[in-house]
Formats: structure tokens, sequence, C-alpha cells
């Protein structure tokens, strides 16, 4: 037998032996090892549960208890008894309901117009072919980096101009589309729109809008229903426009506006402004749940084509 042949012969044995202990090695071990795996992954998600979900805890450990309570030290950590009573003061200190209807019109329209004009804008500049495409869409992403303190002044005077300072309309016809929005959608026509099926759907006599409503919008559908629910969270929870236009009009408040009045200039009863807080948070819960499938399909197909 040559050296070669020796040497062959034993990494060969080396291996066998090699095998065999990894096939050999007791099932208890194995389990052992999948457990401290799966236990570390389920105490990970543990935590990420608890400090999601602390925070509406303390809401409303806040709004049950009473503000003297509350003003003690150290602070109490378990629900109170007032919880109904500090939500009935919220409700009757500023016009709640109107307050609630107004957000839910402003967040609505405001959501629908961005859905349509950046799924609009999105696939033309994804799959259409115009002069200056590139240009302009890096003006768009450019209006991304402009603070919206900076347009305050300009946008108010403008909103002055066309009489529309403490209505609605202020509130939403400069949100009707975002730079945000047109961006997202182009990625996301990029990405679910083949070539193809534009191509057979032109054949076949569609027009511009045609294609987007037939093979544009059900191929896109994941993705703008979590730029849907981005944009309407986004909508209800705005604070410094809504409070610069529609200060001077309080029937026409969105519930932050009118959350904000539930406080006075020396004393902050924080357990019933708490108490309304938590209840404005309840539509946002609910749209959440109702959404939350679509939104996790379109986070995932964009996770998996990126």
């Amino acid at each position: 037998m040559t050296t070669l042949e020796r040497v062959s012969t034993g990494s060969e044995r080396s291996n066998g032996r090699s095998d065999t202990v990894i096939r050999d090695r007791p099932p208890l071990i194995r389990a052992g090892h999948a457990v401290r795996r799966s236990g570390l992954k389920y105490s990970f998600l543990g935590l990420a549960l608890l400090v999601s979900v602390f925070p509406f805890y303390w809401m409303f450990v806040v709004a049950s208890n009473s503000n003297a309570v509350m003003s003690q030290f150290p602070p109490r950590v378990i629900p109170g008894p007032n919880f109904l009573t500090n939500a009935q003061l919220a409700v009757e200190g500023v016009p709640f309901v109107s307050a609630l209807v107004n957000s839910f019109v402003v967040a609505a329209a405001i959501t629908v117009s961005v859905l349509f004009f950046s799924t609009m804008a999105g696939f033309a500049f994804a799959k259409m072919r115009f002069r200056g495409r590139g240009g302009l869409f890096t003006f768009v992403l450019g209006t991304m980096l402009v603070p919206q303190q900076l347009g305050l002044i300009p946008l108010f005077i403008l909103m002055g101009y066309f009489g529309w300072v403490g209505q609605l309309r202020a509130v939403i016809v400069p949100s009707l589309v975002t730079a945000f929005g047109v961006f997202w959608m182009r990625q996301v026509v990029a990405g679910s729109v083949p070539d193809e099926l534009l191509e057979a759907a032109r054949m076949d006599g569609c027009s511009i809008f045609g294609m987007v409503r037939h093979v544009v919008w059900p191929s896109v559908a994941p993705g703008a229903a979590v730029l849907g629910l981005y944009t309407f969270l986004f909508a209800w929870n705005d604070f410094l426009w809504p409070l610069v236009v529609l200060g001077n009009n309080p029937s026409n408040h969105t519930i932050q506006i009118a959350l904000r009045t539930l406080s006075d200039t020396y004393y902050v009863n924080y357990s019933m402004v708490m108490a309304g807080t938590l209840l404005s948070v309840v539509p946002l819960m609910v749209t959440f749940v109702l959404f939350s499938r679509q939104m996790v399909a379109g986070a995932m197909e964009g996770a998996v084509k990126g």
C-alpha cells in the first residue's frame, strides 16, 4: 500500500468516525440545544411584547387613578377605579365626538388621496419613459429633506388668501400627495408589475387609467395597504399644522387639538387627559387590527423581492 493510499484510507476512517459521532449524538443533547434556542427566541419575543404593551398599560393606570394618587411617590402601578369618571370628564370637557369625526374625515380623505396620486405618480416614474423623469424624481425625493416647520408660515398665508383658515380643507389639501408616498409606490410598482403584463394590456387597448386599474392596482395592493395604514396613522396623529390652521375654530378641531385644550395653563389633570388620549387611540388600534394582515403581507413582499 502506497503512502497516498494509507493517507486516503486514514482520512476515510476519520470521516467515518466523525459521521458516526454526529449521527450517534444522544437525542437528549439535540433536544437540549433546541430547547435553549427556543427559550432564547421566546424570551426575546416576550421582552419585545412587554416593551410594546407597557405604554398602553401605563396609560390605563394613569387614566384609572385620580390626579392626587398619581402625584404620589412612588407612583401607583396598578389600575384604579376612576377610569369611567375620568373618561366622562374628558368627553364632556371638549367636543370629543365631533373631534373624533373631524379626525376621521381628515385622515380618510388624506389616505384615499395619497393612495390614488402616489400610485399614479409611482406608475409613471417606474414604467413610463419621458424626458426629465430622473431629474423630476430626484426633485420629489429632495422635498423630503425640507423640514415641515419651514413651510408653516407661507402655507398659512396661502390658506388665508384662499379663505380656508379654520376649515378642514386647510388640513386636507396640503397633504393630498406626499413625496414619501410617491417614492414608496414607485418602488412597489417597479418590483411588482412585470413589463409583459403592461404590454399585453396595451395590446388589448387599455388606456393608462385602465392599466392602472386592472393591472397595476391588483399587483401593488399589499404595498399600498402599508402606505395607506402609515398615512392614516400620520394624519390622525398630526398636531402642529392643524393647531396652526384650526386654532380659532373649535368646532373643526381634530382630536389631537381637542385633547390639548383639556390642559389649563397652570394645572393639568393628567388622569383626565390620559383617559381622553386612551379613548382617542381606540380607532387607531381598530384600524391596525383590521389591516394588520395586509400590512404584514406588503412588508414581507418587499423583503422577499428586496
